[in-house]
């Protein structure tokens, strides 16, 4: 049986990918600060284990043990939309969180690589193609460097896993999963996978639904030609009704 570790699973996302990846039949292993916050969940079904932690004060051998069994971990981790959760401690959460299970990783005893999916945005460009998005959207970019620890922190985690894990890592491989402006949906609904952005994540952002960034990740981790077809590379998700 397929077992998976969720980071960042009590997210707004991250609840939505733990309850279709038990849909699904895989086995999760959820980190989570407060176990109650899928308390209900946990109530309903058996294969789901929480485990009450933060990723930043988690050492590498107690993520290697949990690992252990694990063919894909995901990240779904963010900033809360706090002054504190945007100008606070951790300002590397998702980058450190990334490194950290690349270096925990390298202590499990496996005879395949892990798979791991992690959760990006559109206003970070897939440097490794590389991308041009316009004169406009690098502008405003640049100003959110500087204003926003979170978009830094989304880049770097990115940046991460093209430079220092790379394509021929043979302990981990990846995908960086972009989705475009948020919104909820209560059902899996049509959507469409880019290489790169087809609209303006800036000025002309298009919608992907929270539910529809979950079963795409989810997927990618059962499914092979699909893995297989993104592997190493940051794909981007829209709505099809938006694009």
């Amino acid at each position: 049986m397929n077992k998976a570790l969720v980071l960042g699973a009590s997210g707004a996302t991250g609840r939505l990918l733990v309850k279709l990846l038990l849909n699904k039949g895989v086995q999760v292993i959820a980190v989570v600060r407060n176990a109650e916050s899928l308390a209900q969940l946990k109530e309903s079904n058996q294969q789901l284990e929480i485990v009450e932690a933060g990723i930043s004060t988690m050492s590498e051998q107690e993520l290697a043990h949990l690992l252990t069994e694990c063919t894909a971990v995901f990240s779904c981790l963010g900033h809360n939309l706090t002054l504190k959760g945007i100008y606070g401690h951790p300002r590397r959460l998702v980058t450190d969180a990334v490194a950290k299970v690349a270096r925990a990783v390298e202590l499990v005893q496996s005879d395949h690589p892990i798979k791991m999916v992690l959760m990006n945005t559109t206003g970070n460009s897939n440097r490794d193609i590389p991308e041009k998005p316009p004169f406009s959207q690098r502008l405003v970019v640049a100003l959110l460097r500087l204003i926003l620890p979170p978009h830094v922190d989304n880049e770097q985690a990115a940046d991460f896993l093209r430079v220092q894990i790379g394509q021929d890592h043979h302990k981990l491989e990846w995908v960086a999963v972009r989705p475009d402006g948020l919104i909820d949906e209560e059902q899996v609904s049509d959507y469409e996978i880019h290489t790169s952005p087809i609209r303006n994540p800036i000025f002309d952002a298009g919608q992907t639904s929270r539910i529809n960034v979950a079963n795409f990740m989810s997927e990618l981790s059962l499914d092979t030609d699909l893995w297989n077809t993104w592997k190493g590379q940051m794909p981007v998700i829209y709505n099809r009704t938006q694009v």
